[in-house]
């Protein structure tokens, strides 16, 4: 399934990175893209993933998961694609790997609530504070701030879910400082990485939701691509254990999703005629997606996993605990400014502190702001289950 044409990345060919770097030191036979996956890799905020929420607020000792996970998962659907089309693997699985970095603690839930708290410091969007964190807050270097990863890295970072054309300030400064064409749509391989997150999310959360207790298979089956693939696993496996269908489910949900999206993803590119990675970026729309058929159908599973699991009546107290105590975070060091930690104020005026503020809670895990909380505000009363 080669998409044909010089349609990959190639490290020789980057942009290259915002600071030059010297070629002194132990290196190894890496090239750019593959220094930028092992970068985003060796990060503290990758790390940090292991206990920040993807659905489920970060979890001990059971197997929901978390946005560590969900990005391991999401790099192996998105490296196989990449493979299978003759895109550049590595670029594709540090995008893949890098594009929660910027979440703060409860995922979604946290994010409302940090941008309502600090809304006089342009607010928070983890998208844009992906670009900071691996521009500016990461400092394992000794000659520049962030990570300063190749220019393709950043721009998929910057523009996996399409062209911005009106960027909060953490993307503006990230813009500003190394130019990354926000207008235009990004390579193939963000492309890939796009849609290897949804497709890892869509059937992974299905997965975690049944584990839950919230999602019920009779009304999955609603859902004709649910429905579609439950018929063809008992028609293949008869009287086969439900766990074990649930399980081959979630497998044939991503299977086809991929198959669908990597037949589209030929089909659009040779009819579109693009010929170079700058015909991709100038071409006006996406060249990696679904079928009409299955685009349909999973936006109806969209639909339904948001009106039966992200906003369900089980997980609302949840959310509401976990924006709660981000709120109530940001107002400790709003009426506390001493005590910020050191190292996280941003200079004078309002803006600068509440984007330090901004800063320190969006890097918390989900423990760590339980704790900070408990200790500064007062208790906090997570629902045990979820």
């Amino acid at each position: 399934m080669k998409l044909g044409g010089d349609l990959a990345a190639q490290p020789s060919q980057s942009r290259g990175r915002a600071f030059s770097e010297a070629d002194g030191g132990p290196r190894g036979p890496r090239d750019i893209f593959q220094r930028d996956r092992d970068r985003i890799v060796h990060s503290v905020s990758f790390r940090r993933l292991r206990h920040k929420t993807q659905v489920f607020v970060a979890p001990d000792g059971d197997h929901f998961r978390v946005r560590l996970t969900h990005s391991l998962e999401v790099a192996q659907i998105g490296r196989s694609m990449a493979r299978a089309f003759g895109l550049n693997e590595d670029l594709t699985e540090a995008l893949c790997l890098a594009h929660d970095l910027g979440h703060p603690p409860f995922g979604h839930a946290g994010e409302d609530a940090l941008s309502e708290a600090l809304s006089a410091g342009g607010g928070f969007d983890h998208n844009g504070h992906s670009l900071r964190l691996v521009t500016l807050l990461e400092n394992p270097y000794p000659d520049f701030d962030g990570l300063n990863l190749s220019w393709e890295c950043l721009e998929g970072l910057a523009k996996h879910n399409g062209p911005v054309t009106n960027p909060g300030w953490a993307m503006a400064e990230a813009d500003a400082a190394f130019p990354l064409e926000l207008g235009t749509w990004p390579s193939l391989e963000a492309q890939v990485a796009a849609i290897a997150d949804d497709i890892a999310y869509d059937n992974h959360d299905i997965d975690d939701g049944l584990r839950a207790g919230i999602l019920r298979l009779e009304e999955l089956m609603e859902l004709p691509f649910v429905r579609r693939l439950w018929l063809a696993i008992e028609k293949r496996h008869p009287g086969l254990d439900p766990i074990k269908k649930v399980k081959a489910l979630v497998r044939d949900g991503i299977g086809t999703m991929v198959g669908d999206a990597m037949e589209e993803t030929l089909r659009l590119v040779r009819e579109a005629g693009v010929q170079s990675i700058e015909d991709v970026r100038s071409f006006g729309s996406a060249l990696v997606g679904f079928s009409e058929a299955l685009a349909t159908e999973e936006r109806q599973l969209k639909r339904f996993l948001y009106d039966r699991l992200y906003n369900s009546v089980p997980l609302m107290p949840v959310r509401k605990e976990a924006q709660r105590v981000i709120s109530g975070l940001a107002q400790y060091y709003l009426d506390n400014p001493a005590g910020l930690p050191k190292g996280w104020q941003r200079g004078e005026g309002e803006v600068a502190r509440q984007r330090g503020i901004a800063d320190y809670i969006a890097g918390m895990t989900d423990r760590f702001a339980i704790a900070r909380h408990e200790e500064l505000v007062g208790p906090v009363h997570l629902p045990d289950r979820f």
